[in-house]
């Protein structure tokens, strides 16, 4: 695990550098769900899978921006799923974007999740790493990621951020909005899943939904690249995630670019997420 953590820090200091040489025009092609695909998601990847193909403890690896899994050395151990440029389409306009790590043993299943990272590339670059017991934050200064503190968020938060699209909203999950907005919590909300997150966990608490609605059932964000590795995360700060009543890591993957409905965030913020849906 120590050697993919390396692998991680490695290739989120070279992902800076494509950003900061600032390409941020489309391509000719298209990823696995059809989306234009910008240059920066392109070397992205390819930067990670470069990184990734010289490890032998990894066994496979699979993208967000492909249909396929690879095999990189058959007697590896663990598989990774990733999200090389979370919020891409943000760079232009100068907002943080991210990248996103699963580490799994087996299968990609939220049940065989052992450890996953992200990475803010923002104001200043940080990167947390779960072991599957606790969540660290770095942050990079002169090259070289600076441990600064274990996240734990405390039993409520202030902040509420609210994806998909408000007119396609279930009324029941309307109505669980207006409720925390009247009780006092505040709207933060960037569009970039990386960065809304980060933010509810370093400030300790609030809450992150992105629900199914009309439009999107079963929601918009991918379990193996999004949903299952921020879980985890979640869980080890001390709080949770769930799709409405269910823990989200206990959620079935039939395809590898399966979606969820999925609600971050910590102790009572979920208590308003469970009794809205049980009702």
């Amino acid at each position: 695990m120590i050697e993919i953590f390396e692998a991680i820090k490695e290739s989120a200091k070279r992902i800076k550098t494509i950003i900061e040489m600032g390409d941020s025009s489309k391509s000719d092609s298209s990823n696995s769900t059809g989306d234009t695909q910008l240059k920066l998601d392109i070397a992205s990847d390819l930067v990670i899978e470069e990184i990734f193909g010289k490890i032998p403890s990894v066994k496979q690896i699979v993208s967000e921006e492909k249909d396929e899994i690879f095999t990189i050395n058959p007697d590896g151990k663990y598989l990774i799923a990733y999200d090389p440029l979370d919020g891409s389409s943000l760079v232009d306009v100068n907002l943080s974007v991210g990248t996103i790590y699963g580490i799994y043993e087996n299968d990609f299943t939220g049940s065989n999740l052992k450890a996953s990272a992200y990475i803010v590339y923002g104001p200043n670059v940080d990167l947390v790493f779960c072991d599957g017991k606790v969540s660290k934050l770095y942050r990079l200064r002169n090259n070289h990621f600076v441990f600064l503190k274990d996240i734990k968020l405390n039993p409520s938060g202030k902040f509420v951020a609210t994806g998909s699209t408000q007119q396609c909203w279930y009324p029941h999950h309307k109505k669980m909005v207006d409720d925390m907005f009247e009780s006092g919590y505040k709207l933060r909300y960037s569009g970039g899943m990386v960065p809304d997150l980060h933010q509810i966990l370093v400030k300790g608490g609030g809450l992150f939904s992105y629900p199914g609605a009309s439009d999107k059932p079963k929601g918009k964000l991918r379990q193996l690249f999004e949903v299952f590795p921020f879980a985890l995360i979640f869980e080890c700060a001390g709080g949770g995630a769930i799709d409405g009543q269910n823990r989200v890591l206990e959620a079935k993957t039939l395809h590898i670019h399966d979606t969820s409905p999925c609600f971050f965030g910590s102790v009572s913020e979920l208590v308003y997420v469970t009794s809205a849906y049980n009702g």
